[in-house]
């Protein structure tokens, strides 16, 4: 193997910047103790953003390092931006929680930093020695953080759930990675499409040891999105880790692993759609089917969410599944929308305090339109948007789904899109009758103020604000999805 030059390196920069700036923040934790932990947590939240001014540098045009291992193109970009943000907005959506519930220690800003990492080389994967790597980065902070509440057995629970599944798909991914490598030859993105292309010269066909390497492959990558039905893991994690840790599981890694879903499948595999686009439409509508019907009978919330993200990840299937630049410039405007809708939720979870106590049931809301009417308008308009009602963010977000769908001729994947949001818009509309109509027992404490006051502001503004000027997110998402497609 041949020296690498630092100038070779510039596509990776944002990458080596954050992994020298969090083994620098870990020593500086270890060192002050800690009491050092919202020092740490804001250090955190500064490394994130100088991360994200030199990814917003990066040139749009494609360019690879490390031996063609990563690549960095207007795709990777947006996608780095929305996991760097959702890394953020779960830091800072920690601050209180965490000094609530003494579970203050500075290892866990530094965790999500590693997992950073993981997410922005996974998106950056151009092999899929890469792309497992990236994946374990990620996989293993996560793990640590679902199981951090260590004095909680429902965490500790979560955590080892985690594991368990994740090292089985893990080694689903892997075996899928060795077919493709035995029927192709290689493990470079380029070189398995040039292979691939070759074959099919002259009226050739895939092998069938290839499709089956790609089944297992979208098997592992399935899991990582907790579609349907790899999803197993994701209700009983989110419901017992560390609120905090359940909204960063919800934001960050879904966006890392749906933009790695899309290049794992288009870059090697583009010229083969028909031979994959059944696996990802049946997940796809049995994970929108699932998080309809499912989510309907939860009482925690948190759980509820976790229904919801599996059918958000089975509508962002549909854009995969048309297999065209339409569909991956709908899916990454979806992904934008889903992380505010979502960050926004998951700050108004968090404020649900009584007796200075976290709770967690849906009925906790009742009566929160009349002590909380801002946090109740907001977090109305949150649940309106996640159902996809206009003008607000997530109507566009299924629009453009559906839209991409129906221009594939996928007429029967977006009319069960459709139905499956119109079930789906009960149960949101249920915590909004429960807040404006129901009498509290006990009412939750104090007005929110602080950090999560900021963030449903901001997710709040963009949520009901988005059809105002949705120009820029479409531009950007469109530039970005032609960089699959040269």
């Amino acid at each position: 193997m041949t020296a690498i030059s630092l100038p070779a390196l510039a596509p990776a920069y944002p990458e080596i910047w954050l992994a020298i700036a969090t083994m620098a923040l870990l020593m500086f934790g270890v060192f002050r103790g800690d009491g050092s932990t919202r020092l740490v947590s804001w250090l955190a939240v500064a490394i994130l953003a100088v991360t994200m001014a030199l990814v917003t540098c990066l040139p749009t045009a494609q360019q690879t390092t490390f031996e063609g291992l990563f690549v960095v193109d207007g795709f990777a970009r947006f996608a780095k931006i929305l996991i760097l943000l959702g890394s953020a907005f779960a830091v800072i959506l920690s601050l209180g929680f965490i000094r609530y519930e003494r579970m203050e220690r500075f290892e866990y800003p530094v965790l999500i930093l590693l997992a950073s990492i993981g997410m922005l080389m996974m998106v950056s994967a151009n092999d899929l020695i890469a792309l497992y790597l990236g994946i374990e980065l990620q996989s293993l902070s996560l793990y640590v953080m679902a199981a951090f509440k260590r004095d909680s057995s429902r965490a500790t629970e979560a955590g080892l759930k985690y594991f368990v599944l994740g090292a089985l798909s893990s080694g689903m991914l892997l075996y899928g990675c060795s077919m493709i490598y035995g029927f192709t030859g290689s493990t470079s993105f380029p070189l398995i499409a040039q292979s691939l292309s070759a074959a099919l010269t002259g009226g050739g066909q895939a092998s069938i040891g290839l499709v089956i390497g790609i089944v297992f492959l979208s098997a592992g990558l399935a899991f990582k999105v907790s579609a349907v039905p790899f999803h197993m893991w994701t209700p009983d994690v989110y419901e017992g880790a560390p609120t905090p840790v359940t909204a960063f599981f919800a934001v960050a890694p879904k966006v890392a692993a749906m933009t790695l879903f899309v290049r794992a499948l288009l870059s090697p595999f583009g010229e083969i759609v028909g031979e994959w686009q059944q696996i990802v439409i049946v997940i796809s509508a049995l994970s929108m089917i699932l998080g309809a019907f499912a989510a309907i009978a939860q009482t925690n919330i948190k759980r509820l969410m976790a229904y919801s993200s599996i059918g958000h990840v089975g509508y962002a299937l549909v854009g995969l599944a048309a297999g065209t630049e339409e569909g991956v410039r709908g899916i990454l405007i979806y992904l934008a929308i889903y992380l505010a809708m979502n960050v926004g939720t998951f700050a108004c979870i968090l404020a649900m305090r009584q007796k200075d106590q976290m709770v967690e049931g849906v009925q906790d809301l009742a009566g929160l339109s009349k002590t909380h009417p801002g946090m109740a308008l907001l977090l109305a308009a949150f649940m309106f948007s996640l159902a996809g009602v206009p003008p607000l963010a997530g109507f566009f977000g299924k629009f453009y789904i559906f839209m991409a769908a129906i221009n594939a001729h996928l007429y029967t994947l977006a009319v069960i899109g459709v139905l499956s949001s119109v079930v789906g818009a009960y149960y949101y509309l249920r915590i909004i009758k429960i807040m404006y109509f129901d009498d509290a027992a006990e009412p939750l404490a104090k007005p929110v103020r602080g950090e999560l006051g900021a963030v449903m502001t901001v997710t709040g503004l963009f949520t009901i604000l988005f059809f105002v000027l949705p120009g820029p997110l479409l531009a950007a998402a469109e530039t970005a999805a032609r960089a699959l497609f040269p």
